[in-house]
């Protein structure tokens, strides 16, 4: 190689080694940048549950704190010496700390959670720390700090937090690649899970939402990915044609909500009249429905198209020793509650030494004044401060076994610079007492500490006592079941059939019309030559020619059923045969024969209720064929699956068949269950059984508060949680009812049967807010004791034979005063009469029951172990 080659080529290389490669920077700047957004913005720290910025905002306002309120302006200029990344992320983060009501006390326009409404500006608004955050969060010596990003100021790496703040408040934060969304849950239940955890007690925390609604936790995973929460606005139906939204799913407005509503209408999924928003302090949107519109189909739909029902994926990543990690809820609770025991534990030792300190200096300067040191005349002789510091620690010797540490230079100063006048004013006893009290305060810390946990559960139930009024659960804690859609869409369009093109669908408007559907519907297509399938409703969409039956199809339906007649192959033998379509795959073929060429349907009909006709069949002529015509019933056949062969209706060849007669339905009454987990009907034979179901049958519903109302037993029903009785309806039965008028002060007693009204809540205890209901019963002769207090006290009790004492009237009439005394308690006694034939039906059981839900007994619990099936009573 030439010596210029040399060259060049060292000069290529010292090319190469100053080249920095782009891949290599973006590695390390995008980690770098991961990690600070990690750390330092998106994800919160485990121990105080606070992002950066909102620890920085806490903490200037702590160094503002006079019990004033402060403009937010200054508090976001303070609060920027800490927090170098603008007033605009400050701002937002504090008006969020306001609306959470927690820590921050706020004062003038901070906005609406319920309508999305911004808050005022800066200037305008004001805030303070809470007492709640004064309590809980501060604590300087128990802190540690870090300077601040210019390092001109200190700030706290993490605040002293002696509550589960994080799970309380919640929080959302993206990061890069990773992402936190802690629900918020409740305040008082989370003090109650701490307790249980400091005993060793299991606990289960759920979320708990500002915005109330009801919500469905059983896939929440702990909080941890892959859960699910199920959230739904709370939905109450004033009338037939009107709906009243009265709470809202967490994340949504009002706006929000309102515009969902509107899209669904438009997209014909429901159909409403009218939205009115009358929110103020309260949530209150009104949904007015048209003519012949099902208020409860359209809450179902509500649920489905809307979003008046959300599902949220809560994903708990925290920040603990600098990295992040994705722990539970639960988990999160026991680490704040035990670093809770941890601060407190600290905070009395820290006290503990300060006592210390304090007794040993008060027990200095009651030696060195009483032994009158400083009048000494070493002391006052003293050449040097040497000198006189040797001479006061030599005069304390004796005293030194007795004290609680050595005794140092700094000691023996501070007594030095004691003044004449407080020693002139030294009082013995005033010295003894104080050294005495700090001795018992002493003792009382040692024996905190020993008891540390007891103490911890004492602070929490002062933090409950003294912050928990007002704080109760606001959303209701329910059991969702899953509502398919295409059960309550809005029929939104019209299905079209032209036969001789073989295509189906909604724009052939000028073809022939089958029924009314909505766009997510599916269609079950059945072909004369016995083959059949089920597609999705289109604009147009050719199925083939030679279309037996068109209609809707609804999955896992068990109740319809298909009567059909078939010929097996050109020439075989006919076969009757009934069968369901309960599921099938979507645009996959089937075959309801047995599949040879030529075979075709001579009879089909659909029954929506498993009707069974009777058919007329005419037989071609032929010889030694006596018997032309004959009839056959299909109720006769059993229901069998869809690929069944079915039963040979004849092997000659038929003429003619007709329906003779129209035939009934062979699958008896439906039978209906309640499930009051989620206040629903179904037939699936969860809940309680209310029995077989057909025609007009009726449920009645008896609710606490004193109104029934009469229900169809259509599994689309909404019913109201405060259900006391539920059952088959019994015209014939007579109710029995006690209560209480809250306007003359006096129970009544009436007897009536429930008039058959349906749609609307009747009430059979009057109108007043101040009346009660007592007790009912479907006891034929039913028995009362009722037992006397207050002036009566003394008055024997007094048995009523109600069959006897009142007739049966109108439920409109007010009933018969039991009596002009003051009453006790009223008993229903096993009744002299016994009517065996007609037993009540089982009373549905509520859960958590109130004091006032015992039965049978006025302001007197009833014993755990009591029962009784024939009546139901409030008190």
């Amino acid at each position: 190689m030439s010596e210029e080659e040399k060259n060049i080529d060292s000069q290529d290389q010292e090319k190469k080694d100053n080249i920095t490669y782009l891949s290599g920077m973006y590695q390390d700047w995008f980690l770098d940048y991961a990690s600070y957004v990690i750390l330092e913005r998106a994800v919160p720290y485990v121990n105080d549950g606070l992002k950066p910025v909102q620890r920085r905002i806490m903490h200037a306002m702590k160094e503002m704190d006079d019990g004033r309120y402060n403009k937010v302006a200054n508090i976001i200029g303070q609060t920027m010496q800490y927090h170098p990344h603008g007033d605009a992320s400050i701002g937002d983060a504090l008006v969020q700390l306001g609306q959470k009501d927690l820590l921050v006390d706020t004062q003038g326009n901070w906005g609406n959670i319920l309508t999305g409404d911004g808050s005022a500006a800066p200037r305008y608004i004001e805030a303070r720390l809470s007492k709640f955050a004064l309590e809980v969060v501060f604590n300087p010596k128990t802190t540690n700090w870090k300077l601040s990003y210019d390092g001109r100021n200190k700030e706290p790496i993490t605040l002293p937090m002696k509550f589960p703040l994080l799970l309380a408040q919640g929080v959302e934060g993206i990061a890069v690649g990773l992402a936190s969304k802690i629900l918020p849950h409740n305040f008082l239940e989370l003090i109650d899970a701490s307790i249980l955890h400091l005993k060793n007690e299991e606990f289960e925390i759920l979320p708990d939402f500002p915005t109330g609604g009801s919500a469905d936790f059983s896939k929440y995973n702990d909080g941890l990915r892959g859960g699910a929460v199920k959230v739904r606005a709370k939905i109450e139906k004033i009338d037939n044609k009107t709906l009243a939204v009265t709470e809202l799913p967490f994340g949504k407005t009002t706006t929000t909500l309102i515009e969902s509503i509107i899209k669904a209408n438009d997209k014909n999924k429901i159909k409403v009249k009218r939205i009115d928003d009358n929110t103020s302090e309260n949530v209150e949107i009104l949904v007015h429905l048209g003519s012949g519109v099902s208020s409860d189909k359209t809450i179902d739909a509500l649920y489905a198209f809307t979003d008046c029902e959300v599902s949220i994926s809560p994903n708990a990543c925290v920040i603990e020793d600098d990295k992040p990690k994705f722990i539970g809820v639960s988990e999160i609770l026991r680490k704040n509650t035990d670093q809770t025991v941890s601060l407190l534990k600290l905070e009395l030792e820290i006290r503990k030494r300060e006592l210390e300190e304090a007794w040993h200096f008060a027990s200095l300067e009651k030696i060195f004044i009483e032994e009158r040191i400083y009048k000494d005349k070493e002391f006052e002789q003293s050449k040097s401060m040497d000198e006189a510091i040797a001479h006061v620690d030599k005069r304390l010797t004796p005293w030194k076994p007795k004290l609680m540490r050595e005794i140092t230079r700094n000691d023996i100063l501070k007594l030095m610079e004691i003044r004449m006048a407080r020693i002139l004013k030294f009082n013995t006893d005033k010295a003894n007492n104080h050294i005495q009290s700090i001795e018992d305060e002493i003792t009382e810390i040692n024996s905190d500490i020993k008891n540390i946990i007891p103490f911890t559960i004492d602070y929490y139930q002062r933090i409950k006592d003294k912050f928990g009024k007002g704080k109760e659960r606001k959303t209701e804690i329910r059991s969702f079941e899953n509502i398919v859609a295409s059960k309550v869409v809005v029929a939104n369009e019209k299905l079209y059939i032209d036969r001789e093109e073989g295509f189906i669908g909604t724009s052939l408007k000028k073809s022939e019309y089958v029924c009314d559907c909505s766009d997510i519907d599916d269609v079950i297509v059945f072909r004369k030559d016995g083959t059949y399938f089920i597609t999705k409703v289109s604009d147009k969409a050719f199925i083939g020619k030679n279309i037996q039956h068109l209609a809707v199809f609804k999955k896992n339906d068990k109740r319809t059923i298909y009567n059909v007649v078939y010929r097996d192959g050109r020439q075989g033998n006919y076969y009757m045969k009934r069968f369901a379509v309960t599921g099938v795959t979507r645009d996959k073929e089937y075959d309801i024969t047995r599949g040879a060429a030529g075979s075709r349907i001579l009879y089909f009909s659909a029954n929506p209720n498993g009707e069974a006709e009777v058919l007329r069949v005419t037989l071609k002529p032929k010889p030694r064929l006596k018997k032309l015509i004959f009839e056959v019933d299909f109720g006769e056949l059993a229901i069998k699956g869809r690929g069944a062969m079915g039963n040979i209706l004849t092997k000659n060849d038929v003429h003619r068949i007709q329906l003779k007669e129209k035939g009934v339905s062979t699958l008896g009454g439906r039978k209906i269950w309640f499930d009051s987990d989620v206040l629903r009907l179904n037939s699936d034979n969860r809940g309680k059984f209310l029995g077989e179901f057909q025609g007009d049958d009726k449920i009645l519903v008896i609710y606490k508060n004193g109104d029934y109302q009469l229900y169809n037993f259509d599994l689309s029903n909404h019913f109201d949680p405060d259900i006391l009785v539920i059952e088959k309806f019994d015209s014939q039965k007579v109710l029995s009812v006690v209560y209480y008028d809250g306007d003359q002060d006096f129970y009544y007693v009436k007897r009536f049967e429930i008039d058959e009204v349906m749609g609307r809540r009747i009430s059979f205890i009057g109108e007043s807010d101040k009346n009660k209901l007592v007790s009912i019963t479907w006891v034929r002769y039913p028995r009362l004791e009722l037992e006397f207090g207050g002036k009566n006290a003394e008055r024997e009790n007094e048995i009523i034979e109600v069959s006897e004492f009142i007739g049966v009237k109108s439920y409109k009439a007010k009933g018969k005063r039991l009596t002009n005394y003051e009453v006790e308690n009223i008993t229903e006694l096993e009744p002299v009469v016994k009517d065996e034939d007609d037993k009540p039906e089982d009373e549905l059981e509520i859960e958590n029951e109130s004091d006032d839900d015992i039965p049978f007994e006025v302001n007197k619990p009833k014993a755990e172990d009591e029962e009784d099936t024939n009546q139901m009573s409030l008190f």
